[in-house]
């Protein structure tokens, strides 16, 4: 009769007891690279965090070397999320204003428009500073396109200056959307919204256009239209001339904004420096992002993305 060895059964579980070991002295030892992993990351974060908080590269040059122009640029459509919202041009032209060597503030704009309540925003704050700093006057200087909300900001300025071919104008104000009524019908798509109260669903775009509700649309849009108007003519004055089609939404080249009085003259920043405010060196004000501050945001969904892959890791060997 055969015989087990004994040996057989003790050399089975020692070899288990190995894989088990090993297993754990693995684990562990991942656990402490993660542990390297973040605790680097931590410290990185921390100081592009600080580097943010110093404000190294952030608003411009603001160094004030003697009698000087300021910069501020509006770049881009206006809206509270972007480089041309309300608090960025304000702060900016806030920091431009206060600097004692100063001598003049030089807006330059190449904006479509956007938000009139940020246009507003600005536009208010501007004509606040004038007030404040009445021995500083502030000129618009238009590059290719000053139109809706852009106008809307030059209108507080002392005076605009366009080249020949800039594009100024569109003084109105639009709302625009889609309808797919049409389109659900082809599809089969039916509509199913249950609303309280009974303009909740207004201009609600997979339903039929309510007539009610386009004329009180229209209504709106033609309050803001008008305090688009009073602005304008409050910081034009008596320059405009008077034209059916001024305020009607068209858009004219550099040099009929100009015979229209929307605009001043031709010119730009290095004319306006040198022969407007006589202050030829020019100091830029403009609020910008600085580099720690866009490093600071991608690395942080980076490091967002990696401490949720790291957690499924994690899981699946909790498993």
């Amino acid at each position: 009769m055969a015989e087990m060895d004994p040996d057989s059964g003790a050399g089975w579980e020692r070899k288990v007891l190995e894989k088990v070991a090993l297993a754990a002295i693995a684990e562990q030892r991942a656990t402490r690279r993660w542990g390297v992993v973040f605790k680097s990351l931590i410290l990185i974060y921390l100081f592009i965090v600080l580097f943010a908080g110093i404000g190294w590269l952030k608003h411009g040059d603001y160094r004030s070397p003697g009698k000087h122009s300021a910069l501020v640029e509006l770049r881009g459509v206006i809206a509270a999320e972007g480089q041309a919202s309300a608090d960025n041009i304000t702060a900016g032209l806030q920091a431009a204003f206060k600097d004692s060597n100063t001598q003049g503030v030089i807006l330059r704009i190449n904006s479509p428009g956007g938000s009139p309540v940020q246009a507003g925003y600005i536009n208010d704050e501007i004509r606040r500073l004038r007030t404040k700093y009445p021995n500083i006057p502030l000129y618009a200087v238009v590059e290719d396109i000053c139109a809706s909300g852009g106008y809307y900001v030059a209108a507080a300025a002392d005076s605009i200056y366009v080249d020949k071919a800039s594009i100024v104008g569109s003084i109105g104000v639009v709302m625009d959307g889609f309808g797919f009524t049409g389109t659900m019908e082809k599809l089969g798509v039916e509509r199913r919204a249950i609303a309280a109260g009974e303009n909740k669903k207004f201009l609600d775009p997979f339903s039929p256009l309510n007539p009610a509700h386009q004329e009180f649309a229209a209504k709106m849009l033609g309050e803001i239209h008008q305090q688009f108007i009073t602005v304008v003519r409050n910081g034009r004055g008596k320059r405009l001339k008077e034209n059916p089609e001024l305020f009607s939404g068209l858009v004219w080249v550099g040099q009929k904004s100009i015979e229209l009085g929307l605009a001043d003259g031709l010119g730009n920043i290095e004319s306006v420096a040198r022969d407007v405010i006589k202050a030829e060196n020019v100091v830029d004000f403009t609020l910008r992002e600085n580099i720690a501050e866009r490093v600071a945001r991608k690395f942080g969904a980076a490091m967002a993305e990696a401490l949720v892959r790291v957690s499924m890791m994690g899981g699946a060997q909790l498993r």
